[in-house]
């Protein structure tokens, strides 16, 4: 027990890769599975994916999306249907071929993503201008086959959200797309407090079978970028593949106009490598389980009874507290009642895993009056009037929250870099960062970017009208302006 309390977090500064896969680890997030190159999420990792899960399906079903479920196997066929579609993840896809004691008449892919099977019966529900809109998204689990894999970031078989619709009209198709873009900028920024650029992504980086994609981009503390999350206009490319057809209001039959968005427990990775530090997890408040520890100084005190009952009435005062607040979640509360540790050992073990507050309260403490009360996030300590706490601990939550959207806002926006010529952009990449530069929208140069140097076009920021920037000024790789140049960010990403 004693030796993995003496266990370092690789510091950030000296292998960032090694960091992360040690505050996973430590912080008791995730596992390496038997299964190569899979997950084991593990109780604390998976609270936070439940409170990522709740959050964001009531964000979703507010745009009057509704939950459903479809099968984890498709049939081959049904991903040949739609060229681009099938091209795209062929190299990803597990493909069952032997079931039952017998081989199988047709092949079944393992969900790499649902827009097939989900078209299927999107054909048999949809006959009528009546049926729509038709509004469906599946929390599941999806497989694919990655050669390189990163606890939560990427691996073989993760969590996520995928949402489905169908729309009459081209207009109403890509209103969804946008709003549902726009619902995870909320989320990212306020529950992950992990800020976000929204965008739309060039035409070689998008969603295989899609018209458009837009997404969301982070920066992550070692200066790379963060697809956290994608929202795909789909046009009418998988129904008519499927035959997704309507009777519309003027007696034609029309084919539907579709989207579909999505996040995963990448979300989870984003969070740690946003936020996190050398002494471990630092968790957002609106994603704790517990928020407030209460640590009882006991020792050999016969005031151990007396202490203890102080630690359970502070703790309940906080929740008292909380619940007359304008918080908008409800707080946890422990008291650390473990004998078995000494306090050293469980401020150890409460910073590793990320509890946004803790307080310690002992013997001379409760003489004075007072307690001690830590920010994770800052390390800030200081003494409070035990009846002054419930309050200051209310505020510090909310205070924490914001603090920490703040701090990597400042973050990104320090390491966000405008850049003109592509000798520039080359002797800058080395160092990380968002580099904004006019981009000619030819595939070659951007094609020319990723072969030099290894980083691509994140996104295009959106202008108020929710399309590309236009840039007056040359492309910053071939130089060239007679094309239609527009703002892109470039940078390497995971």
């Amino acid at each position: 027990m004693f030796d993995r309390m003496a266990e370092k977090i690789t510091p950030r500064t000296q292998d960032f890769s090694e960091w992360y896969q040690d505050v996973v680890l430590q912080a008791k997030l995730a596992d390496y599975s038997p299964v190569k190159g899979c997950m084991v999420i593990r109780p604390n990792g998976y609270a936070i994916w439940e409170r990522i899960q709740s959050n964001l399906d009531r964000r979703i079903k507010k745009t009057g999306v509704r939950n459903a479920y479809f099968p984890l196997f498709i049939p081959e066929s049904f991903l040949k249907k739609e060229a681009d579609h099938v091209e795209g993840f062929a190299p990803q896809c597990a493909v069952v071929t032997y079931a039952g004691s017998k081989d199988l008449e047709e092949k079944l892919v393992v969900r790499p993503t649902s827009e097939t099977i989900i078209n299927s019966m999107f054909a048999r529900w949809v006959q009528s201008y009546r049926d729509l809109p038709l509004l469906i998204n599946q929390w599941a689990n999806v497989v694919r086959w990655e050669m390189r894999t990163r606890l939560f970031l990427r691996t073989t078989e993760f969590l996520w959200q995928e949402g489905h619709t169908c729309h009459a009209t081209p207009e109403e198709a890509e209103q969804e797309t946008r709003q549902m873009l726009q619902v995870y900028v909320d989320f990212a920024e306020e529950i992950l407090a992990m800020p976000v650029v929204p965008g739309l992504k060039s035409e070689s980086e998008k969603f295989a079978g899609a018209l458009r994609t837009y997404s969301i981009e982070a920066m992550m503390q070692d200066k790379k970028a963060l697809q956290a999350g994608t929202s795909h206009n789909l046009a009418s490319n998988f129904a008519k593949a499927f035959g997704t057809q309507f009777l519309d209001s003027d007696g034609k039959q029309k084919f539907v106009h579709q989207t579909s968005w999505g996040v995963s427990t990448r979300l989870i990775g984003g969070m740690i490598m946003t936020h996190s530090d050398d002494k471990g997890l630092v968790l957002p408040p609106r994603l704790a389980t517990t928020h407030v520890v209460i640590v009882p100084i006991l020792g050999n005190s016969p005031m151990k009874p007396q202490v203890l009952e102080a630690a359970d009435k502070l703790a309940q005062a906080i929740r008292d507290a909380a619940g007359k607040s304008a918080l908008p979640y409800e707080i946890g509360v422990d008291v650390d009642r473990d004998e078995t540790k000494q306090p050293g050992w469980k401020f150890h073990e409460h910073e590793l895993v990320g509890t946004p507050l803790r307080v310690e309260i002992g013997p001379r403490d409760l003489e004075k009056g007072q307690a001690v009360l830590t920010r994770r996030d800052t390390g800030a300590k200081e003494f409070i009037a035990i009846g002054q706490l419930p309050e200051k601990a209310v505020t510090l939550l909310a205070e924490i929250q914001a603090g920490l959207l703040e701090k990597a806002r400042a973050f990104r926006d320090a390491n966000t870099f405008t850049v003109r010529s592509y000798d520039e952009f080359k002797s800058k990449i080395d160092s990380g960062g968002f580099f904004v530069a006019p981009w000619c929208q030819d595939k070659a140069c951007e094609g020319r970017v990723k072969e030099d140097t290894k980083a691509t076009i994140r996104c295009l920021p959106l202008g108020s009208d929710f399309t590309p920037i236009a840039e007056t000024e040359p492309c910053m790789v071939c130089g060239r302006s007679e094309s239609n140049r527009v703002r892109a960010i470039f940078a390497r990403a995971y």
